[in-house]
Order: C-alpha cells, then structure tokens, then sequence
C-alpha cells in the first residue's frame, strides 16, 4: 500500500505556487489596463480651430460686468460692451469664446454663446440676434452676453474673449 498513498514530501511549496499564479494574473491584467488608459488620456487632444479670417476685424471695447436676480431668485450675470466692425462686410452672425479665469491664471469656466446686440427704443434694452440687426461695415454697437452660471473660482476679472465663428455678407 505503499506506493498507492504517497504523501507530499513539501506542501507548503505547492500551496504557494496555487496562490502565486492568480496574482501574477491579476498583475498583469492590472497593467494592460493601466497601458490601455494611459494611451487614451495621452492621445493628443484635438486643437481648437483658428478664429476665421474675418475674426480680426471684430473689435471688443468698453466691457462692463453687472449681475441681477432674476425672478425665480437665481442670479444672471452680464457682460456688455460694444463690437466694432473694422472690416468691409456686414456681419450677420457672430459666436464668442468667453473663458472666465481664477486667482492662479487657468480656466475656470468656457462657453461659446451668440453675440447678441442690444436694440434699445422700448422700456428696456433687448438683445437681439445679429441675423435681426446686422453689423454694418464701421459700425460699432453695444452688446450683451447673459450668463445664468459662473464657476465660484472665478477672479471677477474681465474674461477673455475669442470670436469663433463669423458670418459675414
């Protein structure tokens, strides 16, 4: 009976070679999905498009920053200011890049809204479309820009400003 039953001269051995092998597993399976997120994360982000050519003939000025509550109680922030258009065509739509910044220098918040210019003549200013009121070669006119929400990390400084798409006549 001897040679039926034989015991194992080292089950210790045995016992960690079971148990290394799931580990080894879990390692490497772990680092494949490090190395597969980390080329995600490191894959080049898509440049934003230069502003269009006409872009530099649209001249901000005169910025002034107000908040107001609005009826529900939630405070709407405006920027105004007025567009002058330097160049030889009627603008007919505009879109603008405001990147708000914080104390350090680094963006806080970034949106890209209509330009909208203020038609003034009733009871209040309205901002209008610039499809409504077109921006005649050398015309200058005031503008408004509502935000319904700043980041809190926001320096109150005046924001930047980047015209990215126009459309001119």
């Amino acid at each position: 009976m001897d040679g039926l039953i034989q015991s194992n001269p080292n089950p210790t051995a045995e016992r960690q070679e079971s148990i290394l092998r799931p580990i080894l597993i879990g390692i490497v399976i772990v680092g494949v999905v490090v190395g597969i997120l980390a080329l995600i994360f490191r894959a080049e982000q898509p440049k934003p498009a230069p502003p269009p050519a006409y872009a530099a003939n649209l001249k901000f000025s005169d910025l002034k920053t107000s908040a107001a509550q609005n009826f529900v109680g939630t405070t709407v922030n405006y920027l105004d200011g007025a567009i002058t258009n330097t160049g030889d065509k009627t603008v007919v739509h505009a879109v603008v890049r405001v990147t708000f910044k914080d104390d350090m220098g680094q963006t806080a918040q970034r949106e890209e809204l209509p330009l909208r210019v203020l038609r003034t003549g009733g009871p209040y200013d309205e901002a209008v479309d610039l499809s409504l009121s077109p921006l005649a070669p050398g015309q200058s006119e005031p503008f408004r820009l509502t935000f319904e929400n700043i980041s809190a990390q926001w320096n109150h400084a005046y924001p930047d400003l980047q015209i990215t798409e126009v459309t001119a006549k």
